[in-house]
């Protein structure tokens, strides 16, 4: 499918400045944002606990389920406590790797969670309270729309989350991520608090992002060493499998000192949706 298509009268668009001012605006109010995310769509909101509670809701998730955050490149650092970083993972190494898997696309990682993230965007691992960040990578025109939001809002992180419903709403046993905008209208496009900001150009959007799957990010977590590799490394924990493929991380995180141990849950890769004709 081609990314130029007929858009509907309340659909704004991801690089033109007075919808990415809409945006922001309805962001800033509460709403929340589904809009274009590397090479898929991502809904983001402030990361005050009622509007987190509330897209949870909008979802079919648990109100208190526990959010993700997303941030622009400048501010990725201060999401973290480097304090509570494992003496075998030096920092310097773990955040070259953050820049190069950004630089690549969308991307996760989970690390201990900096004092002024609060209780209902962290979670705690292996005894660590962590966060999750989730990035659209830098090739993505969303940093800029993040910019602006983080802008109006004051704060150095937006709550995130994957634009699909709920398992607990349709039954199935995973709902892949939209990387269709006219998929996220058809299922949040009659709720009065979701906005949709969608990619100018969906297919170029997917060739940004060659080695990407259009499906929810891979993640990595380095609140905690994962043992050595069979190199004698240390090791990173693949915590999810998601659009970046295990081996592409592995490659990756070999060219920066670690090596790669895939958690039991993470095993299966997660699909990409698919469309009917």
């Amino acid at each position: 499918m081609g990314g130029q298509r007929t858009r509907t009268a309340r659909e704004l668009v991801l690089g033109r400045a007075e919808d990415v001012r809409r945006a922001v605006e309805a962001l800033g109010e509460g709403a929340a944002v589904a809009h274009g995310f590397g090479n898929f769509y991502a809904m983001t909101a402030r990361a005050d606990r009622d509007v987190v509670e509330r897209v949870n809701r909008i979802k079919g998730r648990p109100a208190a389920q526990v959010g993700s955050v997303t941030t622009v490149r400048a501010r990725v650092r201060s999401v973290f406590d480097w304090t509570r970083l494992p003496d075998q993972l030096p920092r310097r190494q773990i955040e070259d790797l953050m820049e190069e898997l950004f630089t690549l696309g969308p991307f996760g990682f989970r690390g201990a969670a900096a004092p002024h993230v609060p209780p209902h965007l962290t979670t705690v691992q292996d005894g660590v309270n962590t966060v999750q960040l989730i990035g659209p990578g830098y090739r993505c025109p969303s940093n800029g729309f993040l910019d602006e939001a983080l802008e109006r809002t004051g704060g150095g992180f937006l709550s995130i989350t994957s634009v699909n419903r709920s398992r607990h709403l349709t039954g199935a046993a995973h709902e892949p991520a939209h990387w269709r905008a006219e998929g996220v209208a058809e299922d949040f496009g009659a709720e009065p608090d979701v906005r949709l900001l969608a990619h100018e150009d969906e297919a170029a959007a997917r060739r940004r992002h060659p080695h990407h799957a259009s499906t929810s990010t891979t993640v990595l977590s380095f609140h905690r060493t994962a043992g050595h590799g069979r190199s004698g490394l240390p090791a990173l924990a693949l915590e999810r499998h998601g659009s970046l493929s295990a081996d592409h991380t592995r490659s990756i995180a070999a060219n920066h000192g670690f090596a790669l141990v895939v958690h039991p849950r993470a095993e299966h890769r997660l699909p990409a949706r698919t469309y009917g004709a």
